[in-house]
């Protein structure tokens, strides 16, 4: 108890919480602002159309969602299910992917699952269930298509964690992760006999980053490995800014490649919502969070935090490049700094090169292993 109370001042003493408290909180106001002032000035929410026809029992379209055993993940999960989806759930436990199929399977007996372990900070991790996903649809007899990518999973940790790569750990989970797995995902999104679409989940703290720099050390994350105290505030908006940039640079390059929006992407903002993500904070403090948000009327559940997700997910291909945030078809504005095709860009060319040096590492792996097994 002592421990957990010098723990909790400890952290009420750093810049980490104020920076949550005030900024974070200015950052989802200046959101609904937006949504208020649309609703002054009588703009219309954008209509949901689902593009992918999944009442097609006969050929249901396959969404692969990451995260989907907590939270907004799951929340998402038990709706796109319920709307006809086939649902892949992708998590790092497989001891809760059981329960969360199960939960799932009891509130719709008709809901067509599938599940696999993976941990989205690990590139060898995110390779091997991409592998085991073709195999998956192979084996299944299933079109080697899948319709919808939702990059849910994330973390907000307040140490720091490398990776096996030496990547800081809550960048490699909520920003390198998703970047490679819909790198290697997208052949099969393009396959698809329908358009097909990847939802990036971002959060409004993306206003808040102050770093706006997109070199190797800041996107890896080595340039707080020299911090005394580990900024895991600046770390996360900064992590859900190149989520969102890399959105619009992705749109942007697929409009290039293919104009008929046949792989939309289309960012999607939950707003601030009860789950464990914050489960590292000292628990008074999250309390009070909850508390504090919940008066002022903004704390939304799972299901509530799912529904722009939803949104994006549902929306006409047309609706690609776009940023969906408060439910009912509602989207906003991005910040300026995530609209800049400049540092977009510079987050394109860096990722890509991150993305080449980790498949070369796992290929040089593999053939050592393969090397160890079968020695000449």
């Amino acid at each position: 108890m002592m421990k957990e109370v010098k723990e909790a001042f400890r952290f009420v003493c750093s810049s980490e919480l104020w920076r949550m408290a005030l900024v974070w909180s200015i950052s989802l106001v200046s959101s609904y602002f937006q949504l208020l002032r649309a609703k002054i000035f009588g703009s219309r929410s954008i209509p949901i159309s689902c593009s992918i026809n999944p009442h097609n029992v006969s050929s249901r379209p396959i969404c692969v969602i990451t995260g989907a055993t907590s939270g907004i993940g799951k929340a998402t999960a038990v709706a796109l299910a319920e709307k006809g989806f086939y649902v892949v759930l992708v998590g790092r436990s497989s001891q809760h992917l059981s329960e969360t199929l199960k939960e799932i399977k009891s509130k719709n007996k008709d809901a067509q699952l599938k599940s696999f372990e993976a941990d989205m900070s690990s590139f060898q991790s995110i390779l091997k269930f991409k592998n085991s996903l073709e195999q998956w649809l192979s084996d299944s007899e299933l079109h080697p298509s899948i319709q919808l990518l939702v990059n849910n999973a994330g973390i907000l940790a307040t140490s720091s964690r490398p990776t096996i790569e030496g990547y800081d750990k809550m960048i490699a989970t909520n920003y390198i992760g998703p970047f490679c797995l819909t790198k290697l995902l997208l052949p099969l999104l393009r396959k698809s006999n329908v358009p097909s679409r990847v939802v990036n989940v971002t959060s409004f703290t993306h206003r808040s980053a102050s770093l706006h720099k997109f070199d190797r050390d800041s996107v890896t994350g080595a340039c707080y490995s020299t911090s005394n105290q580990y900024p895991c505030a600046q770390i996360y908006e900064y992590s859900k800014l190149c989520l969102l940039l890399f959105s619009y640079e992705l749109h942007r390059q697929l409009r290039i490649i293919d104009d008929s929006n046949h792989v939309s992407v289309i960012a999607a903002d939950p707003g601030f919502v009860k789950t464990n993500i914050m489960r590292e904070l000292p628990s008074c403090i999250t309390s009070m969070a909850f508390l504090g948000f919940r008066i002022i009327g903004i704390l939304q559940s799972p299901d509530a935090g799912a529904e722009s997700i939803i949104d994006a997910a549902l929306s006409a291909p047309e609706r690609s490049g776009s940023y969906y945030f408060g439910g009912k078809g509602k989207t906003i504005e991005s910040s300026k700094v995530s609209k800049s095709t400049k540092l977009a860009k510079q987050l394109w060319d860096t990722s890509c090169d991150l993305f080449s040096e980790l498949q070369l590492l796992q290929s040089q792996t593999t053939q050592v292993m393969q090397e160890t097994k079968n020695p000449v």
